[in-house]
């Protein structure tokens, strides 16, 4: 592990080591000993994948209480735009943060319960993984339309999913989430 920043309050990125030779390339993703230097309780219960062609933005997605969740996020394969909403009553309330993941510089974000989560991807074939702390709830699945906050994702016409479409505007929302 390179380098952590904490980007929102209990959300951090975490650049990681890439070792590179002549089989290929070798990245460790996760640790305990990681999370126990942010002091940071992590179980894993689910994990996924998204394969994203270049334009498509999915998001912002999160689940609400009780089943909301803890997201650690990477894209071992392409790049994409992550963004972050924080939907935690306090001062970073409606806060944007937004970061390149991508393969060729390999870091996963850490991202706490009442943070809406979304990305645009930048290439053909780009990669997500997932990894999340309660099994998908479908009545507890939520989201925020993507273009409702304030945050510019340099994009006019991105490639959307009718149930991302569907979400609800930020300045309808009512968070449910405790303050940070």
């Amino acid at each position: 592990m390179q380098k952590i920043n904490e980007i929102l309050p209990k959300t951090w990125l975490v650049s990681l080591d890439r070792l590179d030779d002549s089989r290929g390339t070798f990245v460790k993703t996760l640790s305990k000993s990681m999370l126990h230097e942010l002091n940071f309780d992590f179980l894993m219960h689910e994990e996924y994948y998204s394969v994203s062609n270049k334009d498509v933005v999915r998001g912002m997605h999160f689940q609400v209480p009780p089943h909301d969740h803890v997201k650690i996020v990477y894209c071992p394969k392409g790049a994409v735009l992550d963004v972050l909403l924080d939907l935690r009553p306090g001062p970073t309330y409606g806060k944007t943060k937004s970061m390149l993941l991508e393969a060729s510089s390999p870091s996963l974000l850490i991202i706490p319960q009442g943070i809406a989560h979304g990305f645009k991807s930048l290439a053909d074939g780009s990669l997500l993984v997932y990894k999340t702390s309660s099994e998908y709830a479908p009545k507890y699945d939520a989201g925020i339309i993507w273009n409702s906050f304030s945050f510019d994702w340099g994009i006019k016409n991105p490639i959307l999913s009718s149930r991302d479409l569907s979400h609800p505007s930020f300045e309808d929302f009512q968070t449910p989430f405790p303050c940070v």
